[in-house]
């Protein structure tokens, strides 16, 4: 398993976002030597855990709990058959594309360590927006991206440090329970009756899914 390349993205204006500005980091490309990454802080004021990368729409991206994007290059091989088009590293908006890393079926809580420092933790599965579909250019990309059900994941960062394009990834320590990206991803979206689901993965979860799934739960019962 490896890291193929650390992707970061600079603010660009585009008319497909709903930022304030008009600002999105989601073209982000390969960089060249090590990249930093850290605890940005919590969501709303925290960006990205990668130094360099800009997150510019905090109300949805960013913080702790979304500190890190990772989509595996499998998965972008996939989207380059179905779409007829070359996809570049980051062209998704992932900070990480991997290779060899079954991304999207790594479960909740799973952490990753990659290169000789960094460790980090899977929270959730990513959930596409119109700025998603306004940088890739596809005609109702939201709701394919929802249906294929493949939607990478976020990471939290347990130890700080520095990662480069080449660098080894090692699963060191996977749940018990079966909660996986993937299916978090769809309780979230279009199979709202698998919330419940999501409970044994516990506080490892981004604290919305969490909460989503405990509400869900709490209203069966009333």
């Amino acid at each position: 398993m490896e890291l193929l390349s650390v992707n970061l993205g600079r603010p660009r204006a585009v008319p497909y976002t709903d930022q304030a500005e008009g600002l999105t980091g989601i073209d982000k490309r390969p960089a060249e030597g090590p990249v930093r990454v850290a605890a940005p802080g919590p969501k709303g004021t925290g960006g990205s855990g990668l130094a360099g990368d800009a997150v510019c729409d905090r109300r949805h991206h960013g913080g702790d709990d979304q500190a890190v994007y990772a989509v595996a290059r499998e998965d972008l091989d996939d989207w380059e058959r179905a779409l007829g088009r070359k996809l570049a590293n980051g062209m998704f908006g992932e900070n990480l594309t991997t290779l060899g890393v079954d991304v999207s079926g790594a479960r909740i809580g799973e952490r990753w360590r990659v290169g000789r420092a960094v460790v980090l933790e899977v929270t959730c599965g990513r959930i596409p927006c119109r700025t998603f579909q306004g940088h890739l250019g596809e005609s109702g990309w939201v709701k394919r991206f929802t249906q294929k059900g493949a939607p990478g994941a976020y990471l939290r960062v347990i130890e700080p440090g520095e990662i480069r394009a080449g660098d080894p990834v090692e699963i060191v320590h996977r749940p018990d329970h079966d909660v996986t990206v993937a299916l978090q991803f769809r309780a979230s979206t279009i199979e709202r009756e698998l919330l419940p689901r999501l409970l044994p993965a516990g506080a490892a979860l981004h604290p919305e899914s969490l909460a989503a799934a405990r509400k869900y739960v709490e209203q069966r019962r009333s």
